[in-house]
Parts: C-alpha cells; sequence; structure tokens
C-alpha cells in the first residue's frame, strides 16, 4: 500500500479533502464539491492559527485520510490544555487498512507533544461504527453534545 505522510493541507490537496468529507450520507447534504472557496478561504484561516492542524494523510501522492486537530488551552482541570479531533475522513477504498488508527494515533501523539492532558472528539450520533472505533482506540462517551446551528 505504499508509505504514509501525514502533512499538513495544502490548497492542491483541498478538492480530495473536500471530496472525502461528501462522501457519507451527512457530508453529502453540507458539503459542496463543485465549490472551492469557501473551503480555500477556511484553509487560509486554519493556516494562520498556530492552534490548528489541518492534516492530510497522503499514500503515493494521493490523500487518503484528513482530520483537523485543535488545540484549546483551558483554565478548568487546574489550567489544563486540551486538543479537539475534528472532520476524520478515510477514503473509501482506505477504510479498514488500519489507516484511521493511524490517523487518530497521530493527533493523539501531537496533542502529547503540544502539551494536552485531554483529547476528545464529538461524532454524530448516527455513526455507530465510528463509536465503537473510537471505543475501541481507547475513547470513552462520557459526555453529551449539544449544537446550534447559527
Amino acid at each position: 500500500m505504499g508509505d504514509l505522510e501525514i502533512r499538513a493541507v495544502v490548497a492542491d490537496d483541498i478538492p480530495a479533502v473536500v471530496g472525502m468529507l461528501a462522501d457519507d450520507p451527512l457530508g453529502a447534504q453540507r458539503e459542496c464539491p463543485d465549490d472551492l472557496a469557501p473551503y480555500l478561504v477556511a484553509l487560509e484561516r486554519l493556516s494562520s492559527d498556530p492552534n490548528q492542524h489541518l492534516m492530510a494523510a497522503v499514500r503515493e501522492g494521493q490523500v487518503v485520510g484528513t482530520l483537523q486537530l485543535t488545540i484549546i488551552p483551558g483554565l478548568s482541570r487546574r489550567g489544563a490544555t486540551r486538543s479537539i479531533i475534528e472532520g476524520v475522513r478515510i477514503h473509501a477504498r482506505e477504510r479498514g487498512s488500519g489507516l484511521g488508527t493511524q490517523l487518530i494515533q497521530w493527533a493523539i501523539d501531537e496533542s502529547r507533544r503540544q502539551g494536552c492532558q485531554l483529547v476528545q472528539l464529538t461524532s454524530d450520533t448516527s455513526r455507530t461504527e465510528a463509536h465503537r472505533f473510537y471505543e475501541r482506540l481507547g475513547f470513552t462517551a462520557s459526555h453529551v453534545g449539544f449544537k446550534l446551528p447559527l
């Protein structure tokens, strides 16, 4: 399957990343791969923020996975820094290959390197397979998440 590189997303990666975001029932409703302009603007914002890490997993020159890792300094938990993993996507042909585990492990390792005491993530309630995956990696479903569309 070739060597895996995990690196920051660049503008040329955006079509592949957005394609993965749109390649599921939830993403198909909220993503628009035909108009990449807002994604490129978002990439500029993310790239200029040292606490944001939008990553691409690349194998044989192809983007095959992505996630966003956000580092959040905080006051609670005795001033703990935490990280949030968002937007985890694996290309359909790579699912079941262990790539997801490698990508999440990268995020955990980077969180430690950044001095985080806690890694957290949310997953839509409909993604039961993803929930089992995260639990196998040691995450616990300890909280209930709430969202308010604006």
